[in-house]
């Protein structure tokens, strides 16, 4: 047995170990166009979901009018799904007396 006063602790080695963090997957927020709702929407969506400043949000506007659809933002796989839920649930365009509802957005996976 060794006596407690004669022990020397061993010094302990650690390695640093080549941990790379895993990036998530990215996905693209995606705004669909429809007749029913106005630039004025847009912008005010993509500034009040998004803090867009009204710039970006009429650059949206116009991709989307002008293209059929536009990416709002690209992002991790679960804040993608909370952006599209809360376009989902934005509401109809008041200035707009057709519209019925909100716009329609959806998520896709980025290639790279």
């Amino acid at each position: 047995m060794s006596d407690p006063q004669t022990m020397v602790a061993e010094p302990v080695v650690r390695t640093r170990q080549n941990k790379r963090r895993k990036k998530q997957p990215r996905y693209n927020v995606i705004l669909w166009d429809d007749p029913d709702h106005s630039y004025d929407y847009v912008i005010m969506m993509m500034k009040q979901l998004f803090a867009f400043p009204i710039e970006r949000g009429f650059q949206i506007a116009k991709e989307v009018d002008g293209s059929g659809r536009a990416i709002c933002l690209t992002t991790t796989m679960e804040h993608a799904e909370l952006k599209r839920d809360q376009i989902h649930s934005f509401g109809k365009d008041e200035m707009i007396a057709r519209c019925k509802g909100s716009m329609r957005a959806s998520i896709e996976p980025v290639t790279e």
